[in-house]
């Protein structure tokens, strides 16, 4: 490849081949919408959406797709896929206004003698037949070579020769799956630059899967070949393991091999969420460029190295892609990832109830592996009302509760210097630690407070495993008193709240 920036074509098939994942099926609003937003808001520069014959809903998806994209001036861009069978196809794209057939042929030896039982020039008098009548009714053509990465490989004369033979059909893109996604980088490098270098005049696009999670690598070296198209889908949907993912064969085909592509970055987010939700295929956290956490640094080190000079930051910025870099926040924890945290919330602390909330920080940490943003206006009015009477301090605290079942409490406490092992049984766990509280406290002449509200929350738009904020009102001799507890766990979010109570209350005595 020569250093003058090539620009490669992007086309989705997250409609057509993505609609192939197990349990996916897009209703016909559904794939008008993710259509409309890949060519507008995403710009990719083809899309194919459907295959021919499948269901009248079908029917009823493309052709509003196809009149939606006709007064867009965009019809040209969506493409279906047809089969070779003359008129079946063909009649049904243009029933739905499509103007693009992608006809599926048979791209390796094996397939064609073993499925059709039959010889590559039967086989390519009715692929003929099938053109011909596209394109008398107005269809341009593209051609998929299905398992050409197999026929290639197993019987490369067949392919030469299908192609050479179909050279004056009209066609525009001579379109080689790795339907199998079988293939290697430098095995598509090599089998690429052979087509290319035999059939000069030709577009040839790659299709590629993911069985060996070498889809991206394929693309990329697809594009070294000389390849000028590229298929892939959002979120990596597709048959097994799926197909190239667009996001990531943007990124590096632009970043790796200074090649454009004609998408909106800051539209890859959008688009990956917009197909997660009406798919029900959920990314991982990790997964590259659309993934929750892919923006979040958890070390402490790394929030550190940022602070100071941008340490941990690559040309994969958040920004980038319309999204917000994040300090996790747990036991790996520093000063640094704390402090980006409060900056971002605008919330001054000074270095001692910094040095405070950290500690609290890593401690919750071991019970959960991450503090959310959210979480941490929890800690910090905990905090910052928290006073350091220790008069009372839980060491150890089991609980069992089941359905239908008596709860039941162990605790080791520490009051003043005396260490006292207990138990308790009660409806529910909460009930259960009063129950075992007072019998120790009761040596202590200790009277319980009458206990009048008791509220539970999780921060707004929290996950189930969210912190906890437990806030528990006592009247104690007509006065009321409130306290705070914070925890991943429900029950000890309220146990925390009444050791606070029981340490003030001997504090006032």
């Amino acid at each position: 490849m020569s250093d003058q920036q090539l620009t490669v074509e992007l086309m989705d098939t997250t409609l057509r081949d993505g609609e192939q994942t197990q349990g996916v099926s897009f209703s016909p609003a559904e794939k008008v919408s993710i259509a409309k937003a890949l060519l507008q808001k995403l710009k990719v520069d083809r899309i194919e959406v459907a295959s021919a014959r499948v269901s009248d809903g079908e029917k009823v998806a493309v052709g509003q797709l196809n009149a939606w994209a006709t007064k867009e001036g965009l019809v040209d861009r969506i493409e279906v896929l047809g089969f070779v069978d003359h008129k079946r196809s063909v009649d049904w794209i243009v029933e739905a206004g499509g103007k693009v057939l992608n006809l599926l042929t048979k791209g390796s030896l094996k397939h064609c003698s073993e499925q059709l039982k039959k010889t590559l020039d039967e086989h390519l008098v009715e692929v003929k037949q099938t053109i011909n009548y596209a394109q008398a009714q107005g269809l341009s053509v593209n051609i998929y070579l299905e398992d050409w990465s197999n026929g290639y490989k197993d019987s490369p004369e067949y392919v030469y020769d299908m192609v050479t033979k179909l050279l004056d059909s009209g066609i525009n893109h001579f379109m080689l799956p790795d339907t199998l996604g079988v293939m290697s980088p430098q095995e598509v490098f090599d089998s690429l630059s052979d087509m290319i270098k035999r059939f000069p005049g030709l577009k040839f696009d790659f299709h590629g899967h993911n069985d060996y999670g070498l889809a991206t690598a394929n693309a990329m070296y697809a594009v070294k070949a000389g390849v000028s198209s590229i298929h892939c889908t959002i979120n990596c949907l597709g048959e097994r393991a799926g197909n190239a993912s667009l996001a990531e064969v943007a990124v590096v085909l632009q970043d790796k091999l200074n090649v454009a592509v004609n998408i909106d970055e800051k539209e890859i987010h959008t688009l990956s969420q917009l197909v997660e939700s009406f798919s029900g295929k959920r990314c991982a956290d990790n997964t590259p460029i659309v993934g929750a956490d892919v923006f979040t640094q958890t070390s402490g080190i790394h929030a550190d190295g940022d602070k100071k000079g941008g340490l941990y930051i690559s040309a994969l910025t958040p920004e980038r892609f319309a999204r917000l870099r994040s300090y996790a926040l747990g036991k790996m924890s520093g000063k640094a990832s704390l402090a980006k945290n409060l900056e971002a919330m605008d919330i001054d602390l000074d270095a001692e109830q910094q040095k405070k909330l950290l500690q609290r920080i890593v401690r919750l940490g071991d019970q959960k592996a991450t503090i959310s943003a959210d979480d941490l206006p929890f800690i910090i009015a905990d905090l910052l009302e928290r006073n350091e009477y220790n008069y009372v301090e839980l060491l150890n605290c089991s609980i069992n509760s089941g359905l239908e079942l008596e709860s039941t409490v162990s605790i080791r406490v520490r009051i003043n210097d005396t260490i006292y092992k207990t138990s308790g049984s009660g409806n529910g766990g909460f009930d259960a630690f009063i129950g075992a509280m007072k019998k120790v406290l009761d040596k202590e002449q200790f009277i319980f407070p009458e206990l009048i509200d008791y509220q539970l929350r999780i921060p707004p738009g929290g996950k189930t495993n969210a912190l906890t904020e437990c806030i528990v009102t006592w009247l104690d001799n007509n006065e009321q008193i409130t306290t705070r507890g914070v925890n991943a766990n429900q029950v000890l979010a309220g146990i925390g709240a009444t050791i606070r109570m029981i340490n003030l209350k001997m504090h006032t005595k």
